[in-house]
């Protein structure tokens, strides 16, 4: 809804006409007149679909067609024909109509079954087969209607007991014809309870049915939110491979770039060699963004992902870029790790070395692996160049930390004198 606050600038000098747009002037009353309409309808009307329109008037009309013959039948023929014909009617159509608008609307219906019953009081009918609308009419307030509804269908439960009661009592029909005496309250106490009861059974399933629309659609909502959940994850997940693939790839493209540069003036051989290398790192990591693209496209199943087995296609790629690289593994796992723990280290290892890639100094790279029967720890420490400065924490940095934590581990990274040193504990349990 357009509102004039909406339009109201801060710097306005005086209050604005409601609905007036605070540059052009213009009146937004046909858009505020629109959309008060919309929120009166969606809150007296439901929406509901075709076929159940359709189904709810084909019922009203067999309902009519059945009780107005009823009704006739069993009028009062002292107070003459063509009156008691014209209550039937009245009385029969305004239940009917009740009846057709009980799911579409159920306070129209509830307002227009008390019309029925206020026509019926005045033209001195008896309680009658056209009645059992109000039943129905009661249990869709409670079902369907809103909260003010809701609890109007309630009050006119006991509501309606205590007019029944006191209008069967005042006429003829307990037999005397004289109102209430001692010999009547009895009844009329009976009439009370039983009326009582039986509209607010009604009014009660009417309840109990809502409760369970409710519980369902909030189930519902929460599988919804779960499933968005996972999607959420797993589009985190991808984003993260897809930016330490692209990280360590273009790292390790840049630095062979800056190599083959200086050495295609004096050893076209190494620079032959150099660009060969970046065709296969670039080649490899553009086949990894493919797969990672085509899972974040179609929600597939997750692809072939590394394992300790392709570390040393890493620590290749490292070696290639001109990095001396040591590697230190003791002890080495006495088993197969979790595929979880082994997606980790490598992802932790290929940041940490590309992060000394672009900071390091140049010098020696050390990485230190113990494969602990409990847990391994993981150490990556290189010289930081004086005009680089210590990584900064960070895609990369919380990527690592977040690696780490996924499996139960922890991971810290920080400046210690010259070098940056990664130092990464992840549980394996037992290796199988």
């Amino acid at each position: 809804m357009v509102g004039w606050a909406d339009h109201r600038r801060a710097d306005a000098p005086g209050p604005l006409h409601p609905g007036r747009d605070a540059r052009t002037g213009a009146v937004h009353r046909g858009t505020d007149a629109a959309a008060s309409a919309l929120a009166y309808r969606e809150t007296v009307f439901r929406s509901l679909k075709p076929y159940q329109l359709v189904v709810d008037v084909v019922v009203a009309g067999l309902f009519a067609a059945i009780a107005l013959p009823l009704e006739i039948q069993y009028t009062d023929p002292l107070n003459g024909f063509s009156f008691g014909l014209l209550s039937a009617v009245v009385m029969t159509l305004l239940l009917a109509a009740a009846l057709a608008v009980r799911r579409l609307s159920p306070g129209i219906a509830l307002g227009v079954a008390w019309l029925a019953a206020i026509a019926q009081m005045s033209f001195g009918r008896p309680p009658g087969v056209a009645d059992v609308a109000i039943f129905a009419v009661l249990y869709a307030t409670a079902a369907y209607g809103t909260q003010r509804v809701f609890w109007l269908g309630f009050a006119s439960s006991f509501l309606g007991a205590v007019v029944i009661t006191v209008y069967l009592a005042i006429g003829p029909y307990f037999g005397s014809g004289s109102g209430v005496t001692w010999s009547t309250i009895p009844i009329a106490l009976a009439v009370l309870v039983a009326a009582g009861f039986a509209l607010l059974l009604s009014w009660t399933v009417g309840a109990l049915v809502r409760t369970s629309l409710r519980a369902r659609e909030n189930r519902r909502a929460q599988e919804r939110a779960e499933a968005e959940a996972v999607v959420e994850q797993e589009r985190v997940r991808i984003a993260r491979d897809m930016h330490d693939v692209v990280a360590h790839s273009l790292a390790v493209v840049i630095a062979q770039a800056d190599g083959a540069r200086y050495a295609a003036s004096s050893d076209p051989s190494v620079a032959t060699a150099t660009l060969a290398t970046i065709s296969t790192t670039a080649r490899t990591a553009l086949a990894d963004v493919r797969l990672l693209l085509t899972q974040l496209r179609h929600s597939q199943a997750d692809g072939p992902q590394p394992t300790l087995a392709d570390l040393e296609a890493l620590y290749a790629q490292v070696r290639a870029a001109g990095v001396d690289l040591r590697v230190d593994v003791d002890p080495a796992p006495s088993g197969e790790p979790p595929a979880g723990v082994q997606l980790a280290v490598y992802r932790i290892l290929q940041e940490a070395l590309t992060n000394a890639l672009r900071h390091g100094d140049g010098g020696a790279v050390e990485v230190r692996l113990a494969w602990n029967p409990a847990r391994v720890e993981l150490e990556v420490g290189n010289g930081v160049a004086e005009s680089a400065g210590p990584p900064a924490a960070g895609h990369g940095v919380i990527g690592m930390r977040e690696r780490a934590q996924l499996v139960g581990g922890s991971l810290a990274a920080a400046a210690e004198g010259a070098r940056f040193v990664v130092r990464a504990s992840l549980p394996i349990g037992a290796a199988t």
